[in-house]
């Protein structure tokens, strides 16, 4: 079996308090973006993992799609071992939750190919487990989530006449790192309220909270998002708690870039 896994942009990204369980919760819209890395499931002796393309930072061993099988192997004894090739397009640690999602496909994939019969719900309840941000890649649909990442509120966000433009420098950025400059605070204008206004307005009132202290120590990625609004960008802003910097231009517009040629960088019509 196959299986494709795709990844997300945040729009808006407010940290808005810490949390007893030592999680913050959060306000901010998930959009899933057609890029993708692979998948391949494969029955074997053993359960293993062989990686190609994109590095990724610690042991395979330790790498999510594995511990998604881990996970289902423990209610779920007759799950088989299984060798999965995983072609990494999507840089790793760029916050556009491409590992999450590789976590969340892994579990569907498990459930379809093994006939195990889990419900949606019970997918999103072991997603959780996996990470909080993974229950989204079970949906895969825009939402508006709050809590800690895993509470979902619809929403009737549509960017079809638009064109997204990815740009990673290959900085990896610690998250325990970008949480520990952040002091969370209610936003002024609540994103629920502000994402309803026309994408053009998003600019003055669509803000990501880690940007302040990830573009004062790493200026690069700063540039970037300036460098997207010069070359045309009607919304720009850093996804998660960054590399990535994703830019919204007009569909019609053509988009003509300048970074160095070891950026990660796809234009993506939706």
């Amino acid at each position: 079996m196959i299986r494709f896994s795709n990844c997300k942009i945040n729009i808006g990204l407010y940290i808005t308090g810490k949390r007893p369980d030592g999680y913050h919760n959060l306000e901010t819209v998930f959009f899933p973006l057609p890029l993708y890395d692979v998948i391949e499931l494969i029955e074997a002796p053993e359960t293993a993992i062989t990686v190609t393309g994109q590095l990724i930072p610690g042991r395979l061993e330790d790498n999510i799609i594995i511990k998604a099988w881990s996970l289902l192997k423990k209610d779920f004894p007759q799950l088989p071992s299984v060798h999965f090739y995983l072609l990494k397009n999507i840089p790793a640690g760029a916050g556009m939750g491409a590992g999450s999602a590789n976590g969340a496909h892994t579990l569907i994939a498990l459930n379809q190919k093994f006939s195990l019969q889990l419900t949606e719900e019970q997918l999103l309840q072991y997603a959780l487990q996996l990470g909080s941000d993974c229950p989204f890649f079970i949906l895969n649909r825009p939402v508006l989530a709050t809590g800690r990442g895993e509470v979902f509120a619809g929403t009737h966000l549509d960017l079809s006449g638009y064109r997204i433009v990815i740009v990673n420098p290959g900085i990896h950025i610690s998250t325990p790192w970008a949480f520990s400059r952040l002091q969370p605070a209610t936003p002024l204008l609540p994103l629920e309220k502000s994402i309803v206004k026309p994408v053009q307005e998003w600019k003055s009132f669509v803000f990501n909270d880690f940007e302040a202290a990830v573009f004062s120590e790493y200026t690069e990625i700063r540039n970037i998002k300036e460098l997207l609004y010069h070359t045309g960008a009607v919304y720009a802003l850093m996804s998660g708690s960054g590399s990535t910097v994703y830019g919204i231009f007009e569909k019609s517009q053509n988009v003509i870039l300048n970074f160095p040629e070891n950026y990660f960088i796809r234009q993506i019509n939706l």
